[in-house]
């Protein structure tokens, strides 16, 4: 089936590709005629037949209708062969990330893709044009005078072969300066995650330097880039610039020998209206999108992952949760957002975690899902490190639901069973009642309507992903704020459903009674922490007792 598929698309594309070139035979003509219509035109002119001249120039002008026509076509054609192109490298590219997990597959689907398309049509067009443009002024300086394009078309062609030999150099700074524009989104993508912890424990010089590395040398690379466009000048200048003064300089002796001043005129015009302005363009396409194009192409299609040192596969026995000795800061020089922290949470516990915004919640509840590595000590899922455990096993063992919910266009049912796929719809309708989305559900249309995320309110997105996380069959659950859309009747139906749910529940709280419905606190405090219930943290946390007083 999908070699079928790749054989109709190909037969496509070879149809698109036939039809274009066949729309570009007409503006051949106006190309290879106004060189000769000038001459001519000139000649009749000096000569005093002013009417002959002025046919000559309408000739031309006819010509160059006919050309415009067969323009209009091929710019429709242009769209049936490159946006398939464009459907395809995104199909290669998405298939090819979640394989993988290639951080640089955001980058290639937002802005390299694009690239590829626009390059690709652009490269058509100013190739397309080059061909015609050639081909013309060929034909029509033979038709017009041999002589002359002795003295034009070597020097046109050596510019053209130097253009060509520049691109090698060329290629190897366009593909730097890709590699460096990945960097620099995966960087940027990674501060910007972190800034809440960042600002709280004063790492922000730490940050600045983090992302200085790549920006200079994203920097560095463009201004090398640039220094190619020197070199190109120096080859337009051959292949430009050089015939016209040959023809101005030989000008007299080929006079001397039988050519007309009209025909030189001729000859001066192909130069300057023909061969000089499509060179320009060749040598700027492909010196510069040419070179994009071919470059990011090649990584998009390489989705296979870099060679690197296999990660070991842990298989977690349990889902007990353990810290010891946890240490974790944002960088070498940063300050520690936990600092050699203790904790054991059990299997079938409900744990509260409470602290000032910033204060390093969420870093916690990162490390526990294994989406963060430990500075120091170390921290066990089931007794493996998360970090060393498949996602696909990781993803069974804990699901995590951030303060921003994630919800996608689709059915109301695709969103709810995401996590559990096999789900029978009454087990769907029983988990959004038990949740308390079950309004929500049916004011949407029922599992079978339709959910645009845009239309949906933060509380209503954070309801849905609580149905996803509730049906889900990982046993560990970790709310990182995940109820704070919701008011509080609203929150305590979710937080009780989740709590009489079989397995662990760490709830990141924003509210005292999220702490007080909690089996044990987890009072985070700078980079000290304290545990207890309720009662005794009132008894020895000042910090508790101050959150207590500020939530009341």
């Amino acid at each position: 089936m999908k070699r079928e598929l790749s054989y109709g698309a190909a037969a496509l594309r070879s149809k698109a590709t036939l039809k274009l070139v066949g729309w570009s035979v007409p503006e051949i003509l106006p190309t290879a005629v106004y060189g000769i219509a000038v001459a001519r035109a000139t000649d009749s002119f000096l000569g005093g037949h002013a009417w002959q001249g002025i046919a000559w120039l309408g000739g031309l002008v006819a010509t160059t209708a006919l050309g415009a026509a067969g323009a209009r076509q091929v710019y429709g054609r242009l769209g049936e062969l490159v946006e398939p192109l464009r459907d395809d490298l995104v199909r290669r590219v998405v298939s090819g990330a979640l394989r993988t997990g290639d951080d640089g597959a955001v980058a290639r689907l937002n802005r390299q893709v694009e690239i590829v398309r626009d390059t690709f049509a652009g490269l058509v067009l100013v190739l397309r044009s080059f061909a015609v443009t050639l081909f013309g002024v060929l034909t029509g300086l033979l038709s017009l005078a041999p002589m002359v394009a002795v003295f034009v078309v070597p020097p046109f062609l050596l510019g053209f072969g130097l253009s060509l030999a520049v691109l090698g150099m060329a290629a190897d700074r366009v593909r730097a300066s890709l590699t460096a524009d990945e960097e620099l989104a995966a960087t940027a993508g990674m501060v910007f995650a972190g800034v809440r912890d960042i600002t709280a424990t004063g790492a922000e010089e730490y940050a600045e330097w983090l992302a200085d590395r790549p920006i200079q040398a994203h920097a560095a690379a463009e201004r090398a880039l640039a220094k190619v466009s020197a070199l190109r000048t120096l080859c337009f200048a051959v292949g430009g610039w050089l015939p016209l003064l040959i023809l101005l300089a030989t000008g007299p002796w080929l006079v001397g020998r039988g050519v007309s001043t009209g025909t030189l005129l001729g000859g001066l015009t192909y130069v300057l209206i023909g061969m000089q302005p499509t060179l320009n363009t060749v040598m700027n396409a492909l010196g510069d999108s040419g070179l994009r194009y071919v470059i990011t192409l090649g990584r998009i299609l390489d989705t296979s992952p870099p060679a690197a040192k296999p990660r070991p596969a842990g298989e977690p026995n349990g889902y007990q949760v353990r810290l010891r000795g946890l240490t974790f800061a944002y960088g070498p020089k940063a300050e520690p957002v936990l600092n050699n922290l203790d904790l054991t949470i059990g299997e079938g516990d409900h744990l509260a975690v409470v602290g000032p915004s910033g204060i390093g919640k969420s870093t916690l509840a990162g490390l526990v899902c294994g989406m963060l590595a430990p500075t120091q000590g170390r921290l066990l899922l089931g007794g493996t490190a998360p970090t060393e455990v498949i996602g696909e096993r990781l993803a069974r063992t804990r699901v995590l639901i951030p303060q921003e919910a994630y919800v996608f266009t689709g059915t109301v049912r695709d969103n709810l069973a995401y996590l559990l796929p096999d789900a029978a719809d009454h087990q769907l309708e029983l988990a959004a009642k038990t949740v308390g989305a079950d309004q929500l559900v049916e004011r949407l249309g029922g599992l079978g309507a339709e959910v645009r995320p845009a239309e949906l309110s933060a509380g209503e997105k954070q309801l849905l992903a609580l149905v996803r996380a509730y049906l889900s069959p990982a046993p560990l659950v970790v709310l990182d704020e995940a109820t704070c859309f919701l008011d509080a009747e609203a929150e305590r139906q979710a937080e009780e459903a989740f709590a009489r749910r079989p397995g662990t529940l760490i709830v990141i709280a924003h509210r005292i009674s999220s702490a007080l419905r909690a089996k044990r606190i987890l009072v985070l405090d700078g980079n000290k922490a304290a545990l207890g219930t309720h009662a005794s943290l009132m008894r020895t946390s000042r910090m508790y007792r101050d959150l207590h007083g500020n939530w009341a």
